[in-house]
């Protein structure tokens, strides 16, 4: 996209698509560029989040609104559309690349 982040939709789902205002639910996967894997819905459970909102990193709100209802995605979001310079103070370092991989799992109105 214009920003900077990258997605591939590797597997098309055949729902609703992603729209402002809707909650979403993710099944995820965040890695860093080395490939470490820092947080995942299997550890944490699934996301949900209002899209448009501002509850989640400006990478992951502007790749949800490409997909649809059931499709699987990577998004490689650059630094400046996730935690910045300072990182998230917990697992992810400043100036970090992240890599997500998703699945949209729910969307509500």
């Amino acid at each position: 996209s214009g920003s900077g982040l990258r997605y591939m939709i590797y597997k098309k789902g055949k729902g609703q698509k992603a729209a402002k205002g809707m909650t979403a639910t993710v099944a995820y996967s965040v890695k860093l560029i080395t490939g470490d894997v820092v947080y995942s819905s299997e550890e944490l459970g699934p996301m949900q989040f209002q899209i448009g909102k501002g509850d989640v990193i400006s990478g992951l709100e502007e790749g949800i609104l490409f997909l649809r209802l059931g499709d699987e995605a990577k998004f490689i979001i650059p630094s400046h559309l996730a935690y910045g310079l300072v990182g998230d103070g917990d697992r992810i370092p400043g100036k970090a690349t992240l890599i997500y991989d998703l699945k949209l799992l729910k969307l509500n109105n």
